[in-house]
């Protein structure tokens, strides 16, 4: 950390504190040269997390679309916004403290599923309707019998 005033890059850290969101750390600094204070903050870099399509095209985790997803299974059900919205963040949370920086959408689909299941049964076929693709009816009575 160079000091902003002499350009010295010995400083000590004089206090520390998370911000008010928690994403930054606020440090007080002292320059060892000059002994002048100054400010930093300081951000974790998130690493995008790449999800690989069944194309086999890769693009950008999208928080919105698995929520969408979640959220159309979840329709006319009974189920509070809030607890969809956590199951979402559940989901990411998981990914990203797994720490890996590519994901297929089967992953995602199945954390989803076994969320909907604990969740909403109908829901639950809803979802796996539309991400098992099913094609005839022969298809949700074996979901069914599953569960």
């Amino acid at each position: 950390m160079h000091c902003p005033f002499c350009g010295s890059d010995d400083s000590k850290v004089v206090d520390s504190r998370d911000s008010e969101s928690g994403d930054t750390i606020r440090r007080r600094r002292e320059c060892l040269y000059c002994e002048r204070r100054y400010t930093t903050y300081e951000r974790v870099e998130d690493v995008p997390l790449v999800v690989i399509k069944r194309s086999g095209r890769e693009e950008v985790f999208t928080r919105s679309k698995l929520l969408n997803g979640l959220l159309r299974a979840c329709e006319k059900r009974s189920i509070p916004l809030e607890r969809i919205e956590r199951i979402a963040d559940e989901i990411e949370g998981e990914l990203r403290r797994e720490s890996v920086q590519k994901v297929t959408t089967a992953e995602v689909g199945e954390r989803a599923l076994r969320c909907l299941k604990a969740l909403d049964k109908v829901a639950y076929v809803r979802f796996a309707s539309v991400y098992k693709q099913f094609e005839d009816i022969d298809e949700f009575h074996t979901e069914l019998a599953r569960l």
